[in-house]
């Protein structure tokens, strides 16, 4: 679904989108890639995600680790919800640095152009050789903007929902 998610995104913003809706778009990906195509750019999709929640949960648990001890509170107990938040947006933005250069190379891979790369190194290695290291850092601050808050946002419900299924079940 990423693969067509991001094809029909490049479709709709270019001067002559070929899309007539979601059946039309997903039947042409098919003809001209056949079923294999709507799979391009998978490795670099779950090397994204995976170093995604690493990244995130490695930076969260972390910061709440520091806040405890800095706090002398006990390594179970409850963090604030506002420093929830905040350890979220911080975990949000080193996610961003952390792995923009693989969201750069899954989106290329499943771009409306994807057909000239051969593979994810491939992609990889063509980004650096033709626009240098600073193109895998295309898009790092509107992806910052909404990342931050959705990281934020995701820990301090998580946390909340823990607290409740905690009253009915005890996990600790």
């Amino acid at each position: 679904m990423e693969t067509i998610k991001v094809k029909f995104i490049h479709d709709q913003t270019s001067a002559n989108p070929k899309f007539r809706g979601f059946f039309h778009g997903v039947r042409e990906i098919i003809r001209q890639d056949g079923i294999r195509g709507t799979y391009k750019g998978l490795t670099a999709t779950m090397m994204k995600q995976g170093s995604n929640q690493a990244i995130r949960f490695y930076v969260m648990e972390s910061m709440k680790e520091q806040y405890r001890k800095q706090t002398g509170k006990d390594n179970k107990a409850p963090v604030p919800i506002l420093m929830t938040g905040l350890f979220g947006i911080i975990a949000g933005a080193a996610s961003v640095f952390g792995n923009t250069p693989l969201d750069v190379v899954k989106t290329r891979m499943q771009g409306l152009e994807s057909a000239k790369y051969k593979n994810t190194l491939h992609c990889a290695m063509t980004i650096m050789r033709n626009e240098g290291p600073r193109a895998f850092y295309k898009g790092t601050v509107p992806r910052l903007s909404r990342v931050c808050l959705d990281v934020a946002i995701t820990f301090m419900i998580y946390d909340e929902l823990m607290k409740a299924i905690n009253m009915v079940w005890k996990t600790d």
